[in-house]
Parts: C-alpha cells; structure tokens; sequence
C-alpha cells in the first residue's frame, strides 16, 4: 500500500469533498497522509514540493506545472463564486489603484484576479483571509479582497461591494471562474495519479450521498459555523466541475494564458493531465 501526503484547506468545501477519505469510508491501492492548511500556506508547500497531492490555487499552479499536473476531480470553477472586493465606503474602481488592499496571499487566484482587473494595483497587505474584513471595518487597510465565505458575510461587518471579480471575468470571458485545483506531483507517475483522482472522485460521491455525516467533520474545522453559510458555501463551489473538470478546463487554459501573456506567471509547455 503506498501512502501518500494530501493536502486540503480547512474550508467547508475541502473538508466536504475530502471527509470520506479522511475517515477511511472508501479505500483503493494508495493510503492519504491528511495535512489541512490555510490556501495559501497549501500554495507555498506546494511551491516547495512539500506534497505528493494537494489543493492549490490556479494562480499558484501557473508555477507548479513543472513539476505538478492538475486532477480531473476536486476543483473548485463555478459561476457567481468569483472574489469580491469590498470597503467600509463606496469606491471608484477607478481609484483602487491608489487604495491600501488586503489580500488574502499573492499566490490565490484572487489577486490573480485583481491583477488581470487592475494591473496597476499596487499598495498591497498580505493577511490571512479570515482577517480581512476586520481589518477593512477598522480602517487598517482601504479595501479588502474577500474570498471562501466572507462572500456571505461581508454585511455584517457593514462593508459595501466594490467590484464581484468573478462576475467581471465572467462577463469578460463568457467562461466560469477557475479557483483551485487539486494537483500532484508528476514523479507520481500516471498510475498513482489515476488512482488518486479515482478515490477523490468517490469521497465527492460519498459525501454528495452521505451529507448529514460530513457535518461535524466540517464544523470542526470551519471559520464559519452557522449551517446556512455552510450550505452555501457547499453549493457554489462543490458543483459539476468538483466531479469532472470537463469544459471547465477551457476556463483555467484562457487563464493561465491571459497571466502568461502579461508576465504574471512564467510560461510552460507541460500539459495539464499526465496522460
């Protein structure tokens, strides 16, 4: 049995997705090692080569794809799930660029989002993602760029929506917003590759049949505990593409090739898959 390190975030849709490998409810010819991380510490381990199989963002993946390739199953795309940028007071999208930004890490996709929005933005502060509307509300920083499920939350703080950057790219490309992806180590070699999409494909089946079981496991874990937010957070970024990419991947080649194209991100000829 070969064992292997996974790596996932700590949010409902990770632990959702992951909750039946986790807890041993279906098992194949590799066993997981779980580590649960912040994204973006998920994203730095990665830069480092730390794990075998990880989530990452696609921001991040755009310096992966050396020595990582992307998982059919496990992504996060979808439609009205974009990054949200927000502020105690309206805001000019034209005056952003002169504005204190909190971001929650320069490898997520959101400030791959924000970039490709508004490459001038410069005037940036990194934090965590759970701090960043705390921070906006007590006038540390201008504005803040809000993922996971702030996007819910972000009124109680009494903050206002400047720009939805997934509705922008939405508009912009007529394509659903790639977030992150699940990736591995391409030294896996395409036979522990397939075997490891194959199990995260029937953990997301077991969970989308077994909902009620993966409540604790992702309460324990989650920022947010009310079941509401929970569900929500579930339905927008556990979908169709979570299954099978499928013509999802269209979304992440358009934006790997717009970073490429403006310097964010080095050029690659790997492929995606491992075939």
């Amino acid at each position: 049995m070969k064992r292997i390190t996974l790596g996932y975030s700590l949010c409902p849709n990770d632990t959702f997705i992951f909750y039946a490998l986790a807890h041993k409810k279906i098992k194949g010819d590799i066993e997981f090692s779980e580590m649960l991380r912040d994204v973006e510490e998920l994203n730095r381990m990665a830069l480092d080569a730390e794990l075998d199989v990880t989530k990452a963002s696609f921001h991040a993946f755009g310096y992966l794809r050396e020595n990582y390739c992307l998982l059919r199953s496990g992504s996060a795309l979808g439609r009205g799930c974009g990054p949200l940028i927000v502020a105690k007071n309206p805001v000019r999208v034209s005056e952003l660029a002169g504005k204190k930004i909190a971001i929650p890490g320069r490898m997520t996709t959101a400030y791959l989002l924000l970039r490709l929005f508004a490459p001038d933005v410069g005037n940036i502060v990194e934090m965590p993602f759970d701090r960043i509307m705390n921070a906006v509300s007590l006038g540390t920083v201008d504005a803040g760029l809000i993922i996971h499920e702030g996007r819910f939350t972000y009124p109680a703080y009494n903050l206002v929506k400047l720009i939805d950057l997934g509705e922008w790219w939405e508009e912009e490309t007529g394509l659903p917003v790639p977030l992150g992806g699940i990736f591995a180590k391409r030294e896996l070699g395409a036979a522990v590759i397939r075997e490891a999409e194959r199990l995260i494909r029937e953990s997301i089946e077991y969970a989308y049949q077994n909902r009620a079981s993966t409540r604790d496991y992702i309460k324990s874990n989650a920022q947010e505990m009310d079941d509401a937010v929970i569900d929500q957070h579930i339905g927008l970024y556990v979908n169709e593409y979570t299954l099978d990419i499928g013509n999802g991947l269209f979304a992440v080649e358009e934006m790997l090739k717009r970073a490429e194209g403006l310097g964010l991100i080095p050029h690659s000829d790997e492929p995606l898959f491992i075939d």
